[in-house]
């Protein structure tokens, strides 16, 4: 029997699955929590070998959330389970270990194939999230930008000068330079209106 633990902050979602899953008899829910913590604070006694986890909680959620449940129960196989097909959310949730992903409202039929396929070692990842991955992964990696880069960087998209965003940010031009030239050179571009423009593109803003 393949063990499972449920997180979702909504009830009735907790007893659909629970309903949706009854009949397969190589599988069993041996808990249902409201959060990521709850299960974390029942691992223990639960043991699950895969975790069912949503992603918009209160408390700890999204990433950190992953994070979290993984490092409690290094050996479960995650899937998150939710409603949002966001891709950050997506990325970042595989990037902290998760291995599988499904959207609400999928057949019962591929939530128990996603159970035992993670259970059996692998991952179960939707073609378009696999896409969306292996796209992220081609992506040049750029150098994080300090936050400071990011309050000039904001103003050099909002059109202003380094003048005025010296007086903005109460620094000295020379600095402004400084983080523009800076920013440029992370971002790989050839002036301020592409840095901008990149930034909107690659959500740094």
């Amino acid at each position: 029997m393949i063990r499972i633990a449920l997180v979702d902050d909504h009830p009735v979602v907790r007893e659909g699955l629970v309903s949706a899953l009854a009949d397969e008899s190589d599988l069993t829910i041996v808990g249902a929590a409201g959060s990521a913590e709850e299960l974390i604070a029942h691992a223990g006694e639960w043991r699950p070998e895969v975790v069912l986890l949503d992603l918009e909680m209160p408390g700890l959620s999204d990433v950190a959330a992953v994070r979290e449940v993984i490092r409690a129960l290094p050996d479960a196989g995650v899937i998150i389970f939710t409603a949002f097909a966001d891709e950050d959310k997506v990325v970042g949730a595989v990037r902290e270990g998760a291995r599988g992903y499904l959207l609400k409202g999928v057949p019962a039929s591929d939530v128990a194939a996603a159970i035992r396929e993670v259970h059996a070692g692998g991952s179960f990842l939707p073609a378009p999230v696999a896409a969306l991955l292996a796209a992220r992964v081609r992506e040049p990696q750029h150098p994080p930008l300090t936050e400071r880069e990011r309050d000039v960087l904001r103003l050099v998209a909002d059109g202003l000068s380094n003048k005025q965003i010296a007086g903005r940010l109460r620094i000295t031009e020379r600095t402004v330079k400084y983080h523009v030239t800076s920013v440029m050179t992370k971002l790989e571009a050839e002036n301020r209106a592409q840095a901008a423009a990149l930034a909107v593109r690659r959500r740094l803003l």
